[in-house]
């Protein structure tokens, strides 16, 4: 059993290290500017780490976020609650909204402990999502790709200080409770 316990955590070691260098394949001269947990009331839902070419907190294309989840989700979840999020605190309308979650719906997977999904914004025209550094999808829509970066991003996110916490670069790893 402690050997079991020991290549599980060796197996976490090396996806956090490759997490880094993946980012780096997607992005050349990406810098790792910010990362914080995200909780809700005592449970820890995510780690989210914040990427960006230039180094600094700037929420322009190109940049990456990857979330590494504390939780098992369903990804039927993980796609109502970005739906939620964009119709609530950003004010898509419904006819959009509907098309948009219906292609979050065919893209988030299942995830369980320990998993990451990462977002990554090139440029303008698309974003791209990937689970565990396998691509899982793709959107090819500016206003898709704002809206839902928005969610950890935008100024009326539900999520106030994940989103200064992302936002402040920083060196050590903290905690953003909602």
């Amino acid at each position: 059993m402690r050997n079991l316990y020991l290549l599980l955590m060796l197996l976490v070691c090396i996806n956090f290290a490759n997490a880094g260098v993946f980012i780096q394949q997607q992005l050349p001269e990406a810098k790792k500017v910010s990362s914080a947990r995200y909780s809700v009331f005592v449970f820890d839902v995510y780690d989210a780490t914040f990427y960006t070419v230039s180094g600094k907190a700037e929420v322009k294309p190109p940049f990456a976020l990857q979330l590494t989840y504390l939780r098992n989700f369903k990804g039927k979840g993980i796609a109502d609650r970005s739906a939620e999020e964009m119709r609530d605190y950003q004010g898509i309308d419904e006819v959009t909204l509907a098309g948009w979650h219906s292609q979050m719906r065919n893209i988030f997977p299942d995830v369980i402990k320990g998993d990451s999904i990462t977002g990554l914004y090139p440029d303008k025209t698309k974003c791209r999502f990937y689970k565990n550094n396998v691509l899982i999808g793709y959107v090819n829509d500016e206003k898709f790709c704002n809206a839902f970066f928005d969610i950890w991003f935008g100024e009326n996110t539900s999520a106030p200080k994940l989103r200064t916490e992302l936002l402040t670069p920083q060196k050590a790893t903290s905690k953003a409770s909602e």
